[in-house]
């Protein structure tokens, strides 16, 4: 089981979360965020990768950032379609500076009561990962959950991050959870407002002991 930890904001907070060495570290490039990223991100391990999270953002400013910060993955959290995450494979990963280097993409649906899994089909072969966030009034970071077991009527088999309000409250939650086959194709916990101190600024503490509590207890 993977950790993302998602809405890193400042340059000493970024590096005591990677110590931690969650999977995934998230960076929101989209301004209307409180958790909006606008700076350089320190330098970190090989093993963790870096995900520029945009908002229906024009395509030459995101693989913009990607080259600036030497993004390994995006996470698309808008309305954006089919053609544009075929479009943003090409475009960068036929750019000449980096014709050897692939880019992962992390579409995301939002949920509230259910969801028709019939959405997913367009996306299949244009991106690499789903991730599932609770509707609400702002692109993620609304610090509640969704009913996972929607989940039950997921159709794919490509492996999804679940996300969406997610804290130490839901430890037991999800340790049931992933008795259920709905979590079969369930690659990765994101987590995000629920141990911050305040946006972006997130509990060291509180990371610790989810990690300990759910992501090694998975792996054993």
């Amino acid at each position: 089981m993977k950790l993302k930890v998602c809405g890193m904001k400042y340059p000493d907070n970024i590096e005591h979360v990677a110590a931690l060495q969650p999977d995934y570290l998230g960076f929101i490039f989209y301004d209307k965020s409180a958790r909006h990223f606008d700076g350089d991100i320190p330098k970190l391990p090989n093993t963790i990768k870096k995900v520029g999270v945009f908002v229906d953002t024009d395509l030459e400013e995101v693989i913009e950032k990607i080259k600036t910060h030497d993004l390994q993955v995006v996470q698309l959290h808008g309305a954006e379609s089919r053609e544009y995450c075929k479009t943003l494979k090409y475009q960068f990963e036929r750019s000449r500076e980096h014709i050897d280097k692939k880019i992962e993409i992390i579409k995301v649906f939002s949920i509230k009561d259910n969801f028709d899994f019939n959405l997913l089909k367009p996306y299949e072969k244009v991106c690499d990962f789903y991730l599932f966030d609770t509707k609400g009034k702002l692109p993620g970071g609304n610090g509640y959950t969704f009913d996972w077991s929607v989940l039950k009527n997921y159709s794919s088999t490509k492996p999804y991050f679940l996300s969406g309000g997610i804290g130490l409250e839901e430890v037991e939650t999800i340790k049931s959870f992933f008795s259920k086959e709905e979590s079969k194709y369930c690659y990765a916990i994101d987590v995000n407002s629920k141990f911050e101190i305040e946006p972006g600024l997130k509990n060291i503490e509180l990371l610790k002991e989810f990690k300990n509590n759910v992501i090694t207890m998975n792996e054993e």
